[in-house]
Parts: structure tokens; C-alpha cells; sequence
């Protein structure tokens, strides 16, 4: 062996060496050298949660998402997106062992347990033709709308899933200045400050409009730059041409943030839109403005800490959760990426977060499932993270 290949030999085992002593891994170097690092917060998902569920029970489309104040993660599923041959045992006769539709509204604690089930139809109020959106609020009541057909309206529920209020009639003519009904709403967020529900409504109106959360009454509205809501049909988004003046269809989400901001996902123009409580514009940003279809903006989330330092945005088209600077709109990061394991995504509809700023998805679609995200603290991370599973 020539002195020159020794060394060469010596040398590649102390960098060898060095790389091990630090806990680098030759993907990790690869990865660092590739891309830049920034400081955000970190997560990595949780593939044992939630449990298997109880009763042979199947999820359909998931199409709705919240975490209320004892950090139960509630859910709203589509019954009939199941198809006959994944619920034999539903068929009559059953063709087989299994499986069984889940009840729509499930609740789990957060060790993954199911602890409430419920949800259908029932006497004295109109169960949507498509359930879309669920939020429990600050007095413990389930929210829920529906984005189909003739669903004009808003339900309310007990925890235990008793009837408590109505808000619209299905049927009622589409209008985005209706003081009675809504249009096919998307999702429901209830401001405890103000006892105010503001609703992102949706796929047939176009507008935040926001109700006494009491009894439900219309207070104001207000359409995409805060000006009054226009039904005109717009056409579809075209990346390349000035942003309109208006939201399409549909307006997907209506969160407020600690501070009194109004975070709208106006979904099929890829942008977010932020407002006073009052709907006075502040500012936007556009995120995968080529993005077609389904657009890019789909629900929000905020961080736990009081300032809400974080936002985290749902892509459902490109797959993937932003993780921004609230204050500036900044994206830091992305975590995600298509396909069926734990920790990717298919049409990931809704993101909300619990206590512990642990991050929880529903996939819609052929997706069809829940995931958690375990908050990891703040630390340096790739710009594009991809699937985040958990380190050794």
C-alpha cells in the first residue's frame, strides 16, 4: 500500500470519525448541503396516533378539525364518501366482516382514544347534505356547516352531539348579501373575546360574514380588500393575470388570531387575505401562485405560545403545511409530501393545534385520515423538510 493511498485511507477515517462523534448522518450532511437551514419550530409525526378505532369503524372524507380547551381533537367525517365495499358490514345482508362507517363526529383524547361519537340526522334540524368545518367554542358547543347542494345553514351541538341551534334554512337563494342565510359554509371559528362566530362562507356565497354567537344574528360582512361581496362569476384563476377584487369560491377559512386579526383563505387564488375584526383590509400574500384547482391556501392554524409567533397553512394541492411568520407572513419552512404514509399527505384539508403547539391534519378525498405532528421545540431545520418521521 503507497504512503499516498494511507493517507488518503487516514483521512477519510477521522472525517469518518468526526461525522459520528457530532450524530450526523450522511443523509443529514447531504441534506444540509443542499439546502438552507432556518430556525422555526420542529415536528415530527406521530404514526401510532390516533388508536385503531373501535367497531370496525372506517373514516370517510375528512373534512373537519378542532381542538378544544381540555385538548380533546375533535373531527367531522363523509359518511357516504365510504364506498359499499369498504362497509360490508353496513350492506344488508353484510358481505363481509368488515367494516362499518364511523359515526360523523368523533372525538379522541390525546393519547388517541375515541371518547365521543355521534352525528346524522335527527329531529328538529337540518343535517347538511355535506358536512364541511367543526369548531368547538369557548362554552364548550360544536359548530358545524355544510358546503353542498341546498346547505344555506349553521348547526350547533353539545359535546354529547344534543341539538342546540339552527342558523339558515337549506334552499335558500344564494346571495353573498343574505342577512338570514349563508352559502354552503365552508368553516366556523368562535372568537370567545367578542362571543363572535365568524364564518367563511364558502363555496356558494363569498364573504366572512360574522353572527352573535348567542343567537346567531348577522353583524357584518365584508367580501376579498373588505369590499361588499359580488356573486359575479369570475372565471377561473389564471396565474398570470392581475388579482381580482374579489374571493372565489370558495373562501375556505375565517380564523382570528389572539390579536384581533382576521386570517381568510381565499383558496382557488392561492392567497391569504389578513382584516381587522371590523373586515378593514391589512395585507396578503400569495403562496404557489401557479397552483390550479383546488388552489393552495386551505386552512390555517396558529401557535401556542401567546403571541402566536407561527402560523401554519394546509396545502391541500401541493400537499404539504407552511410554517410562516406570522407578523411579516414569511414563509420559514414546509413539511410534507405526497403519498399514503405516516407523515405525508393526500388533499390535506384542516390543521389545528393543541396546548402543547402539538400540529393535528384531516385529509379529505381519497386521503381519509387524521394525523398528529409532535411539536418539537424550535430549532434549525431544512427550508423544505419533506416527510417529517420521527429521528433516532
Amino acid at each position: 500500500m503507497t504512503r499516498t493511498l494511507r493517507s488518503y485511507m487516514f483521512k477519510g477515517a477521522v472525517v469518518a470519525a468526526i461525522v459520528a462523534a457530532l450524530g450526523l448522518s450522511a443523509h443529514a450532511l447531504d441534506q444540509a448541503g443542499k439546502t438552507e437551514m432556518v430556525t422555526a419550530p420542529m415536528f415530527e409525526v406521530d404514526p401510532a396516533w390516533p388508536k385503531p378505532l373501535p367497531n370496525n369503524w372506517l373514516i370517510g372524507q375528512a373534512i373537519g378539525l378542532t381542538v378544544d380547551a381540555q385538548d380533546k381533537v375533535w373531527m367531522v367525517h363523509r359518511v357516504d364518501s365510504l364506498t359499499a365495499n369498504e362497509v360490508s358490514q353496513d350492506q344488508n345482508p353484510p358481505t363481509g366482516a368488515c367494516c362499518k362507517a364511523a359515526p360523523p363526529v368523533l372525538a379522541f383524547d390525546p393519547d388517541g382514544n375515541v371518547v365521543r361519537s355521534w352525528g346524522g340526522k335527527g329531529d328538529g334540524y337540518d343535517w347538511p347534505n355535506s358536512n364541511h368545518g367543526l369548531f368547538v367554542d369557548h362554552k364548550g358547543l360544536v359548530w358545524m356547516g355544510g358546503n353542498v347542494g341546498t346547505d344555506r345553514q349553521v348547526l350547533k351541538f353539545t359535546q354529547d352531539g344534543k341539538f342546540v341551534a339552527q342558523y339558515g334554512k337549506p334552499g335558500a337563494t344564494l346571495s353573498s348579501n343574505d342577512m338570514e342565510n349563508f352559502g354552503r359554509p365552508a368553516k366556523i371559528f368562535v372568537e370567545a373575546k367578542d362571543n363572535e362566530a365568524y364564518i367563511a362562507d364558502g363555496y356558494g356565497n363569498k364573504r366572512v360574514a360574522v353572527l352573535d354567537a348567542d343567537t346567531g344574528k348577522i353583524k357584518r360582512y365584508w367580501g376579498a380588500y373588505g369590499n361588499k361581496p359580488d356573486d359575479t362569476n369570475m372565471g377561473t384563476y389564471n396565474p398570470d393575470a392581475p388579482l381580482i377584487q374579489q374571493f372565489r369560491s370558495p373562501v375556505h377559512c375565517a380564523d382570528v388570531s389572539n390579536d384581533g386579526m382576521v386570517y381568510v383563505c381565499d383558496r382557488p387564488n392561492n392567497r391569504l387575505q389578513v382584516f381587522t375584526k371590523e373586515g378593514k383590509f391589512v395585507k396578503e400574500i400569495q403562496i404557489a401562485k401557479k397552483t390550479g384547482g383546488d388552489g393552495s391556501i386551505w386552512d390555517v392554524a396558529f401557535s401556542k405560545d401567546p403571541q402566536q409567533k407561527y402560523m401554519y397553512i394546509a396545502d391541500g394541492k401541493n400537499e404539504r403545511i407552511y410554517v410562516l411568520l406570522r407578523e411579516t407572513l414569511e414563509i420559514l419552512t414546509s413539511f410534507g409530501d405526497g403519498g399514503r404514509q405516516p407523515g405525508q399527505f393526500f388533499a390535506v384539508h384542516s390543521i389545528a393545534t393543541d396546548s402543547k403547539g402539538n400540529i393535528y391534519t384531516t385529509e379529505t378525498y381519497e386521503g381519509r385520515r387524521i394525523q398528529k405532528f409532535v411539536y418539537k421545540g424550535i430549532g434549525q431545520v431544512p427550508k423544505e423538510q419533506g416527510t417529517v418521521w420521527p429521528r433516532k
